[in-house]
């Protein structure tokens, strides 16, 4: 990528050289690996095979992310929860496909609930369906899976083989060489210390958020306009915020702490591009709110910039992760 470019590299150039190959691991055209339902995660695809050269791939990115991991080099690379306790040989649970999937997740958790016959699943039996491009085909989830009917007595059974075939079983070979790769240059021991959200962070690191950026990439809604009193204070406030508040800050807005490689101007919403919004609120007394579908946040007209100050670091601090309405 850099035949031919002039540079000197004091670290720079070094960081830019794994920002390319993290961003190409996820490249749609390799089929490597899928996102979460949520978008914002990774895991790899059960459909990888579709690239005869996957396996050598996956090592190749185990690789690149033990050299990281050396390096000392963060990655802005997000994988799923169950990824990680892969990584430190930990056994993935229900827990673990809720970011990833949680309509089955939900599904799974109502079967758990649920009396069998009341759901109409007297006749499921312990296999999966798996879309081999189109066509449909059946899986055991055990040896001899078709003739096991599913009971309220084996029901946690069922959910638990489900769930590893899902997570683990699914992608078998995937991971196997992933964790090859990785395995080259780190031994699995040195990993085993850490925690998932431990390891999400020695990986990825603190989100880095540039402050200018999304400024120069925020829209203006009903009752405001650059140059409001509110809105003056508001980039004030924000500009003094460390990167812990301002990933805060972007969690409570846009659901996700994560900001897109291409920057602020490439934030999805539910109609695609939707960049960062402010709009007024009618309720002067009330908290700031948002609505993360749309990235737009809810700043009431407040009277002061110590209010605004104040009542935003409140709303950051108690609401930036979980949904709710108001």
């Amino acid at each position: 990528a850099f035949e031919g470019e002039p540079g000197v590299d004091a670290g720079g150039v070094t960081r830019e050289w794994y920002q390319v190959l993290a961003t190409e691991m996820f490249n749609p055209a390799y089929g490597l690996f899928e996102s979460s339902q949520e978008g914002s995660t990774y895991q790899p695809n059960e459909k990888s095979g579709v690239n005869p050269a996957h396996l050598n791939y996956f090592t190749f990115v185990g690789v690149v992310l033990g050299k990281a991991l050396c390096d000392g080099q963060a990655l802005p690379v997000y994988f799923t929860r169950a990824l990680y306790k892969h990584m430190l040989g930990e056994r993935v649970t229900l827990e673990d496909l809720k970011a990833y999937d949680p309509t089955l997740y939900a599904s799974l958790v109502c079967v758990l609930n649920t009396a069998v016959e009341e759901l109409g699943l007297e006749y499921q039996n312990f296999t999966t369906a798996v879309d081999e491009f189109g066509a449909h085909k059946i899986v055991p989830l055990v040896d001899g899976g078709e003739d096991i009917l599913l009971t309220d007595e084996n029901k946690a059974e069922y959910v638990r083989l489900l769930v590893e075939f899902k997570l683990t079983t699914g992608i078998a070979d995937q991971l196997k060489a992933f964790l090859g790769g990785v395995h080259k240059l780190v031994d699995p021991e040195l990993l085993a210390v850490f925690t998932p959200k431990e390891l999400e962070l020695l990986i990825a690191g603190l989100p880095t958020i540039d402050i200018n950026d999304l400024r120069a990439n925020t829209e203006y809604g009903t009752g405001y306009k650059p140059s409001s009193p509110q809105i003056v204070w508001f980039w004030e406030v924000v500009s003094a915020f460390d990167q812990e508040q301002l990933a805060k800050l972007v969690q409570f807005v846009t659901g996700s702490s994560r900001v897109p490689v291409a920057g602020f101007s490439a934030l999805q919403g539910m109609r695609g591009i939707q960049r960062f919004q402010i709009q007024a609120t009618k309720r002067k007394d009330a908290l700031p709110t948002s609505h993360s579908c749309y990235n737009m946040l809810d700043l009431p007209k407040y009277g002061s910039k110590e209010e605004l100050e104040r009542k935003l670091l409140l709303a950051i601090g108690e609401g930036y992760v979980g949904f709710g309405f108001a």
